[in-house]
């Protein structure tokens, strides 16, 4: 991944669409969302090698691969909800971005209930022993 080249074409969108908002803001937006796009997919070429190396190391070290599955989307939903609410508030819609932000947190939420049931059920048996 080229910090540079990222930080570089964001500043250049940035410059546009700055310039485009004077005299066509819908236009200034859609350059926005597809600078963003591009460059989540480059930093996503970095991180896929990243996932699996972990994925490998946390299967090495015995951890249930169901366990890696909700580490993995909980990391996924992360990126994707603060996307979308970044998004929504370079549109001016600060309200939406909340409710996006909710609905990624309820979503983690509902990911994690198994792994706080397994807490649970280890602290469940500690305490009767």
């Amino acid at each position: 991944m080229n910090v540079a080249g990222i930080a570089g074409a964001a500043l250049i969108a940035a410059v546009f669409a700055a310039l485009l908002r004077k005299s066509n803001g819908e236009y200034a937006m859609v350059l926005r969302i597809a600078a963003g796009v591009l460059i989540i997919l480059e930093v996503l070429q970095a991180v896929v090698p990243a996932l699996q190396q972990i994925s490998a190391l946390l299967q090495t070290a015995g951890v249930s691969g169901e366990y890696t599955g909700i580490l993995l989307r909980t990391l996924g939903i992360t990126f994707l909800t603060q996307f979308a609410a970044d998004a929504c508030r370079d549109a001016g819609e600060s309200a939406l971005a909340s409710k996006v932000e909710l609905a990624g947190r309820v979503s983690i939420l509902v990911l994690a209930l198994p792994l706080f049931a397994k807490v649970a059920s280890i602290a469940s048996a500690l305490i009767a022993k």
